[in-house]
């Protein structure tokens, strides 16, 4: 009789568990991207990664919604409220515009920020400590002494540069403080800023910059213009110009100098927020996180074809050099 009741249980176990595992809970986590799939395949990668890390399955217990812009930011609202209507239950956010898009469009949804900037001073959050709301996540930026160091490092691999053509996006701007930041810093080091905006055409872009007399570009930041990471360097190293990118993948592609934190490892960071929130908790609670690394990448191919000695001991400095 023991032996049978056995049976009869074990029986009913392998009966019941494909049935358990058809009734497991499958998370949809949104992610919208500015640039066509192809130019960020390494943060696709990297989210990947991050889930693996925190013991979730790619296909199984997690199912990311990707959708990508192409380089049009006009699409912004529109994939945010694709995402919705796909019944995400989580939104994974990069530059400010998607936030403020997808913090418009619901406030039920949790957001995880990946790369905000100047999220307290852009109202995404009300502290960073105790974001409140539905926004939790990581910045980009430790405020605005990364620019101030940006321009020191320019200037130490460039020290003749006096002049240079700072690059915005206008409609799309991250944060217009940093703009503040860069005037400031720049009077100590004896530059002087000329400002040029995008989106334009970028031919026209470096035109304007050479009509001022720049001797160097210092990109500000965005979506828009990395999506065309590859034909900003191309432009720089055609005209010659040193430029100061906000990020490695500018310097990967041949761009001469970054000082940044490293966005690969800010998307893996989401998953510590997503982790947290598919347990219960409640984004508005989680502080946000702040770069605790910023890495100097210096490209010394770009360097020669610009015809620029660079100090050794900024190249020592460097956290990575492209040769």
């Amino acid at each position: 009789m023991k032996h049978r009741r056995r049976l009869l249980l074990a029986s009913a176990a392998l009966l019941a568990a494909p049935l358990a595992r058809g009734q497991r809970r499958v998370y949809r986590i949104g992610v919208p991207f500015g640039p066509r799939r192809s130019g960020v395949e390494h943060l696709v990668a990297a989210f990947e990664g991050g889930a693996a890390a925190h013991g979730y399955s790619i296909g199984r217990g997690i199912l990311p919604e990707y959708r990508f812009a192409d380089g049009n930011l006009e699409r912004i609202p529109e994939l945010i409220h694709d995402l919705l209507r796909s019944k995400v239950d989580i939104l994974v956010t990069g530059t400010n515009p998607w936030t403020r898009a997808a913090k418009a469009a619901t406030c039920d949804a949790p957001i995880v920020m990946w790369v905000g900037t100047d999220v307290v001073g852009q109202g995404l959050v009300a502290s960073l400590s105790r974001p409140g709301g539905n926004v939790t996540g990581l910045t980009w930026d430790v405020g605005g002494e990364v620019i101030a160091k940006r321009l020191q490092l320019l200037k130490d691999a460039v020290p003749g540069i006096s002049r240079v053509a700072g690059v915005f996006d206008a409609p799309n701007e991250e944060a217009p403080s940093f703009r503040r930041e860069m005037q400031s810093a720049a009077a100590p080091l004896d530059i002087s800023f000329t400002w040029l905006r995008v989106p334009d055409d970028l031919e026209r872009v470096f035109a304007a910059a050479l009509r001022e007399r720049a001797q160097a570009l210092f990109l500000t930041g965005g979506a828009w213009m990395f999506a065309r990471r590859t034909q900003i360097v191309e432009l720089a190293a055609r005209h010659r110009l040193p430029v100061s990118y906000y990020d490695a993948a500018f310097v990967d592609s041949g761009g001469f100098m970054s000082y940044a934190p490293n966005l690969p490892s800010l998307i893996r960071g989401t998953w510590k927020y997503i982790d947290r929130i598919i347990k219960g908790a409640k984004p508005g609670d989680l502080p946000i996180e702040r770069p605790t690394q910023l890495e100097l990448v210096i490209n010394l191919k770009a360097a020669r074809a610009l015809g620029i000695e660079l100090p050794r001991s900024l190249v020592l400095r460097a956290d990575r050099v492209v040769q």
